[in-house]
C-alpha cells in the first residue's frame, strides 16, 4: 500500500514562496489546504543524517513564526517520548519550548516598542 502527501509551492519572482498548499487524500485531507510555513524533516538512515526543507511565505508574521516554532518544538517532545519512552528528556524539551516562546514573545514586544 502507498500513501501520498502532496505539497505545492508557488514562488514569487525573487524565488521566495508566495503560496504553500498541501493535501493528504489518504489521511482525510482530500482538498488543498493553504499554509504559511512548512518544516519538513527526513531521516536518511544510510547517511545517518537529517534532511530538512524549511519554507515560509512573506505573509508569515513574526508572532506566527514564534507560535509555529513553539508548537513544533512541543509536538516534537511528544513524538520523542512516544518513540523513545524517555519521559524526562521529553519533559525538558517541553520546558525549553515554553521558555523559547516566552523569550521570543518578549523579544518581539521589545522590538515593537523600539
Amino acid at each position: 500500500m502507498t500513501s501520498t502527501i502532496n505539497i505545492q509551492v508557488e514562488l514569487a519572482e525573487d524565488k521566495m514562496p508566495e503560496m504553500i498548499q498541501w493535501t493528504a487524500p489518504d489521511g482525510g485531507v482530500p482538498d488543498w489546504q493553504k499554509a504559511k510555513a512548512i518544516l519538513l524533516g527526513l531521516w536518511d538512515g544510510e547517511e545517518k543524517s537529517a534532511l530538512r526543507i524549511d519554507l515560509w511565505t512573506s505573509k508569515m508574521m513574526v508572532d506566527e513564526m514564534n507560535d509555529f516554532f513553539y508548537q513544533t518544538l512541543f509536538g516534537m517532545a511528544d513524538t520523542y517520548q512516544r518513540a523513545t519512552k524517555n519521559e524526562e528528556l521529553a519533559k525538558e524539551m517541553k520546558q525549553f519550548a515554553k521558555s523559547f516562546l516566552k523569550k521570543a514573545s518578549d523579544s518581539l514586544e521589545q522590538s515593537e516598542k523600539a
